[in-house]
């Protein structure tokens, strides 16, 4: 893999910084990967959407026409809860769901209720299987995805932090003549793992960044989901670059957006590791994304400034630790490379006398 590294002249009256990052074709190729890890997180919302099953206080469906609304599911919480409702639950079957508000941590936004017992056919009606789990993702792109547009008012970032989700009654609610499935956001992880959020949807900037600090996990290669930096991961956040202020008009051009931040995540990167030679020292590399017009359009405006390492143009190493101290790279220490602008010397041969270093050559 080769970097850029910038290396100082006698004639500039300043030293410029030395910086290493990656070209920006190599860095699309490592953000692809971390673009792998975002569809897998969306693939990952059929998992919530498997419903919450709780078999206590299951109403016995009536004998009028049509299935009943039981709210049997997860008790009073599901069944009353519509569009602006914020739901949250800390038990995996989410025993304990219930509404809070939505300034408080969360792990599901309503966007719209659906009764499905409304469309014709018998596939949602009395007596009728519960739903696989491929038929409720079915369900989710056919009509929660337009449900959580419309609640946004056109305003969802589909490569955001945000997914669309839905929550179904489960097996038993199904069975006692629940039909409503509730449509919304939520922020799941490349794992299924529900991730918090906090604040409505609509008042935030949807980019997909992380905290500083944040170190993100490996799994077969790819990118996954936020772990604990003494864990192996991929890489670490160092910086959050808002692009707002500097570009308060249309979208930038990718060129004006790397030029932007080359700057300000070469200054991110010195700050968070203490000097501009530890990111070389420890031979990582920095790189970044770029926003597109689709997230543009909608109000995204911030740009993550990350520290890996690629290998061999396909993948990241494991990093263990953060860079901010020791780290371990594939379970070595890394060595930093000569200093620049230095000159190696040969390898004498057997039995041969040691070459001298000459001062100033």
């Amino acid at each position: 893999m080769s970097q850029d590294e910038t290396e100082p002249t006698s004639q500039s009256a300043e030293q410029p910084k030395r910086r290493r990052h990656l070209p920006a074709p190599v860095a699309r190729r490592a953000l692809a990967l971390v673009a792998i890890g975002a569809l897998l997180a969306a693939g990952a919302t059929i998992f919530l959407s498997g419903g919450f099953d709780r078999g206590q206080n299951l109403a016995t469906p009536s004998a009028k026409v049509g299935p009943q609304a039981t709210a049997a599911v997860a008790g009073e919480a599901f069944g009353s809860a519509g569009a602006g409702d914020c739901l949250a639950w800390s038990e995996p079957d989410a025993s304990d769901l219930e509404k809070v508000d939505c300034v408080q941590t969360h792990q599901f936004e309503v966007a719209r209720d659906i009764d499905l017992s409304a469309y014709p056919g018998v596939e949602f009606g009395p007596g009728s299987r519960f739903p696989g789990v491929l038929r409720f993702s079915e369900l989710r792109d056919d009509y929660c995805a337009p449900a959580v547009n419309n609640y946004l008012n056109g305003r969802f970032d589909p490569k955001g932090k945000f997914s669309v989700g839905l929550i179904n009654p489960g097996e038993a609610g199904w069975a006692a003549g629940e039909r409503t499935i509730r449509c919304g956001l939520q922020f799941s992880g490349v794992t299924g793992t529900s991730l918090p959020i906090k604040g409505e949807v609509a008042e935030q900037d949807q980019s997909k960044v992380w905290d500083v600090d944040t170190c993100i996990g490996l799994s077969q290669g790819v990118p996954s989901d936020p772990v604990d930096c003494t864990q192996p991961h991929a890489f670490e956040v160092v910086g959050v670059v808002d692009m707002a202020s500097q570009f308060p008009g249309g979208m930038p051009s990718v060129e004006d957006q790397d030029e932007l931040l080359e700057k300000a995540c070469t200054d991110a990167s010195t700050d968070y590791l203490g000097s501009p030679e530890a990111l070389r020292d420890k031979t990582l590399t920095l790189f970044w994304d770029n926003l597109d017009l689709d997230s543009w359009l909608v109000g995204s405006r911030k740009i993550n400034c990350s520290i890996g390492k690629e290998i061999d143009g396909n993948g990241f190493a494991t990093i263990v630790g953060s860079a901010k101290g020791d780290i371990l790279i594939d379970g070595q220490a890394p060595v930093p490379p000569p200093p620049i602008g230095s000159r190696a010397l040969p390898t004498p041969l057997p039995g041969a006398e040691p070459l001298l270093s000459i001062p100033g050559a």
